[in-house]
């Protein structure tokens, strides 16, 4: 049976002026581009992770001081770490990779930006000859178990503990939260797409030394990171000697943070933190089970 031609799709969310989707370009321009004043710095060595907050209306850089790398994100509102970022309703939203403009957020029922992102040296890259982008929202993290499970039968086959979910596990103990805590993150610096057979596929990191990704705090946050253990990804693998070949391309990642120098003049009367939608939760429950008389 032969298929019938499908008319070129159209995007199930569009970002048309007026929508919530849609940002305010000058304001955004004006907050990347207005005198900052520092708040934090970290160094993040090689295969580590670690945990930092950041109050709204912040500016966070994440950046490769010392060339390609990748670093897995995760971002939780602050005070309440039920909301937090949800990979696949951005990528709905935006695309499977993200730039400036675009934002990343938060799951149900609070549904609303985390961070926007305003700044990217790395949106030169565009889509390759491959179909690949970079900063994925299509992965997830690397994980023990996955590779336990794909190098099982290799004599290298030990528990290995410094994969993004482990770096990511270490990382937010401090702050109360836990291994279930952790969550799809958004892959930066990294490029992936999807072969002609739908298969994910990973590229190696197109990164310089100084290439950074920025965000504006949109909530007080919890941000976590975690330098990948595959470096820039050119020489990753499961098992055996792989995790001796993957340390020879790893690098650190810095995070910076800073407050606006001059916030109210910045910000006064163009932006405020958006609220969840005001649905009210009944979900076609008009009276609760046992409340039936």
């Amino acid at each position: 049976m032969t298929r019938q031609p499908i008319p070129t799709p159209r995007p199930a969310y569009l970002s048309t002026a007026g929508s919530p989707l849609a940002v305010d370009e000058a304001l955004y321009e004006a907050i990347r581009t207005s005198p900052r004043i520092p708040i934090s710095s970290i160094i993040l060595p090689i295969r580590s992770g670690t945990a930092f907050p950041c109050p709204a209306k912040s500016i966070i850089r994440i950046s490769t001081p010392e060339g390609a790398q990748v670093g897995d994100l995760n971002i939780w509102n602050l005070h309440n770490p039920r909301e937090r970022f949800w990979a696949s309703r951005t990528k709905q939203l935006h695309s499977s990779h993200v730039s400036v403009g675009d934002r990343l957020w938060s799951c149900l029922p609070y549904m609303r930006p985390l961070v926007t992102i305003i700044a990217d040296t790395l949106s030169w890259y565009g889509t390759d000859e491959h179909g690949g982008r970079v900063h994925d929202l299509l992965g997830t993290r690397c994980d023990p178990y996955i590779n336990h499970l794909l190098s099982s039968g290799d004599e290298g086959s030990q528990d290995y503990d410094f994969h993004c979910h482990s770096n990511l596990t270490r990382a937010i103990l401090p702050f109360g939260l836990s291994e279930s805590d952790v969550h799809d993150v958004i892959n930066l610096f990294q490029v992936t797409g999807l072969d002609k057979q739908g298969r994910y596929f990973m590229n190696p990191c197109p990164a310089r030394a100084g290439d950074y990704l920025e965000f504006f705090a949109e909530q007080d946050l919890l941000m976590a990171l975690s330098t990948c253990p595959g470096g820039d990804l050119s020489l990753w693998g499961f098992g055996g000697d792989s995790e001796k070949e993957m340390v020879k391309c790893c690098r650190p990642l810095k995070v910076e943070v800073w407050r606006l120098a001059e916030e109210a003049a910045v910000l006064g009367g163009k932006w405020t933190e958006q609220l969840p939608p005001q649905y009210k939760g009944m979900h076609g429950m008009q009276i609760p089970a046992g409340e039936n008389r």
